[in-house]
């Protein structure tokens, strides 16, 4: 039997305080309103979070699904890592999972701290918000159709994002939040099933870092209108969300800190550098010890 390559060690950072998240997601009466923003079908919606601060996405009339990004607000060559956020915990996360920044940077960027789904996983070894796959774009439409169409979730980030000074070229694989996923049992071809989520269904991430974030409402809605081949021409079920950002009791966050970046120097600090070494390089188990 196959073991799970990345293994946490005790008080590991790929596993938050199960304490701090069940005070975080409880202690609502005590929390302050910052913001709330009611996004429309087909959309995108880009903001900023403090560390600290809690974001509640949640649906309103019906199923829909969004797509999100992250950035880091000091440097946006920092962002969310998909596939290493994967390998960590899975293709699908809910609530004491987090979303990962990429390399050189390497650190929590929020912690799911409340999921109303709590789907797990069905008959088809599905489960839901997915880290499997990534956004909808118009460059696969048109490929696929021979149509075009400019509401798809990369295009949606893209405009969201633009009066931030980012572009295109910074928008990146995403979380598909609410919707719900798999791969086929014979060849492991990508599936995806209808959005489960009910009217006031809503996930809470806790942000670890100040953060730009950005969604999409996809132009699928719910998903269960294909979105290429027999039976995409069909109206799909489109639905707004609704975003909100909490500052919780202080009293809670006593002893937490914004997370930090892992202490490997890298090719800055001269660690690895760009030239090869002279002899083989050591065995994996002369690994160096760093102090935080």
């Amino acid at each position: 039997m196959p073991q799970a390559s990345y293994v946490a060690s005790v008080d590991s950072p790929l596993s938050p305080d199960p304490d701090l998240v069940r005070r975080l997601a409880s202690e609502q009466d005590s929390r302050r309103a910052v913001s709330e923003v009611v996004v429309p079908v087909r959309s995108g919606h880009a903001f900023k979070v403090q560390a600290g601060q809690i974001v509640r996405f949640s649906t309103l009339d019906g199923p829909q699904v969004v797509d999100l990004n992250l950035w880091a607000q000091s440097d946006p060559r920092e962002h969310f890592w998909a596939s290493r956020t994967r390998q960590f915990y899975g293709t699908h996360v809910t609530t004491g999972h987090r979303l990962w920044s990429n390399l050189p940077f390497l650190r929590p960027m929020v912690t799911f701290i409340a999921d109303t789904i709590g789907y797990g996983r069905d008959g088809d070894d599905a489960g839901c918000h997915d880290l499997l796959g990534t956004r909808c774009d118009p460059y696969v439409n048109q490929m696929l159709s021979g149509a075009a169409y400019d509401f798809h979730c990369h295009s949606n980030l893209t405009r969201a994002v633009a009066e931030f000074g980012l572009t295109e070229f910074d928008v990146h694989d995403v979380i598909n939040l609410f919707q719900v996923t798999g791969l086929m049992p014979d060849d492991k071809r990508y599936f995806m099933k209808k959005c489960p989520a009910r009217p006031g269904d809503f996930v809470e991430l806790l942000a670890e870092i100040d953060l730009l974030m950005a969604i999409s409402l996809c132009p699928g809605g719910d998903l269960a209108v294909p979105l290429w081949g027999e039976g995409s021409d069909a109206e799909p079920n489109c639905n707004p969300l609704r975003v909100e950002v909490f500052e919780p009791d202080p009293t809670i966050l006593v002893g937490w800190q914004p997370a930090t970046c892992v202490p490997y120097t890298g090719a800055s600090g001269r660690r690895h550098g760009y030239g090869s070494p002279a002899d083989p390089p050591p065995p994996l188990t002369e690994r160096v010890p760093v102090e935080n």
